[in-house]
């Protein structure tokens, strides 16, 4: 951006959110941008001049970081530009919001529902009331102090020496007990961030197809699936007849999916094959998935809780190009009542 400097850079641990400071001689604000440079949030953080009585649209429209109206900040008179050494990142468990310590102190937090479309910029320590580029730290902190702490916890956890194997035996051990002895076993996470394994689960007395599970995409709260009170932790299943191993591709498809794309995944979502229909992994003529929460006929999966928060299993239905159409357009269920699962598979 012409006229600024980059004072901080912080990825996010899925590669798909990178929050960015940015100031010029009259302020500084955050940025929280994806891949492709996109910004999903923006917070203001300082200014370091006199505050205006009012907005500087020249400002704005020449897509200059925003200094603060007098009435929206602590420090009329401006403080000094920020110092990077002072400065701190931590990422919520989720990878879509962010908190910003200046010293140790909280500064700012750009968090998941952060909307500038919709006033929404994100909290900062030295606003006041809200306004446009930053809403008020301190009259947030009793909801955002929580959050905060929380992700704090999660990731001592997670950076702890054996956290991660001791969740994938908490969970193969869960499986065992629902489906019987494991089979093999392979990572469709690729050494990036979240990790994710496949269990297979072979055919056993009374059960004639192979189950495969994710193990791993549990291990971190969705994006954005808190705003529409859906479950935050799931893990993906699917039953099969087939070469387990083809069906295990689906998994490299959809294992990591909610944290590279900052969504969600929930019963009676579909997903269109993001190849060429003809490779869809499974045989039948399938060109993507429905992901069905306990499915008349599949193997009961509740039970788990991780983190506070029950986990659900959602079980990959392969669907055809027309049923794909006909759920875009008159929903899933309409869909979900007809499937006779066990036929699929």
């Amino acid at each position: 951006m012409v006229g600024t400097a980059i004072v901080l850079t912080s990825p996010n641990p899925y590669g798909s959110r990178t929050l960015t400071i940015e100031h010029d001689r009259e302020s500084s604000v955050a940025y929280l941008r994806d891949p492709k440079g996109a910004v999903h949030g923006a917070v203001w953080l300082a200014n370091h001049v006199a505050a205006p009585e009012s907005i500087d649209l020249g400002r704005a429209n020449a897509g200059l970081p925003p200094v603060m109206p007098l009435a929206n900040t602590a420090h009329p008179a401006g403080t000094p530009p920020l110092d990077p050494a002072t400065l701190s990142v931590l990422w919520f468990e989720e990878g879509d919001g962010v908190a910003l310590y200046e010293n140790h102190e909280l500064l700012a937090v750009i968090p998941g529902w952060a909307d500038l479309e919709r006033g929404m910029p994100g909290y900062a320590r030295d606003a006041v009331g809200e306004s446009p580029f930053a809403w008020s730290l301190s009259e947030a902190l009793e909801g955002l102090a929580p959050r905060v702490a929380r992700a704090r916890s999660y990731w001592h956890w997670r950076e702890a020496e054996g956290s991660w194997a001791s969740f994938q035996q908490f969970v193969m051990g869960h499986l065992d007990g629902r489906l019987g002895p494991p089979g093999r076993f392979w990572d469709v996470s690729g050494g990036r961030q979240p990790m994710v394994t496949v269990s297979e689960r072979p055919a056993t007395f009374g059960r004639d197809y192979t189950v495969l599970s994710t193990v791993g995409m549990s291990c971190q709260r969705m994006p954005r699936a808190e705003l529409y009170d859906t479950a935050c932790r799931v893990e993906l299943a699917i039953a099969t007849r087939q070469d387990p191993r083809a069906a295990a591709r689906l998994f490299l498809w959809l294992g990591q999916y909610p944290w590279k794309s900052v969504t969600w995944l929930g019963h009676g979502h579909t997903a269109r094959w993001f190849q060429d229909p003809g490779t869809f992994p499974l045989q039948g003529g399938h060109q993507g998935v429905i992901m069905l929460a306990d499915p008349p006929g599949m193997p009961d999966l509740n039970g788990f809780a991780f983190g506070g928060d029950a986990v659900r299993w959602l079980w990959l239905v392969p669907l055809t190009g027309t049923e794909l159409r006909l759920a875009a357009e008159r929903g899933h269920q309409v869909i979900a009542d007809r499937l006779a699962v066990q036929t699929r598979i």
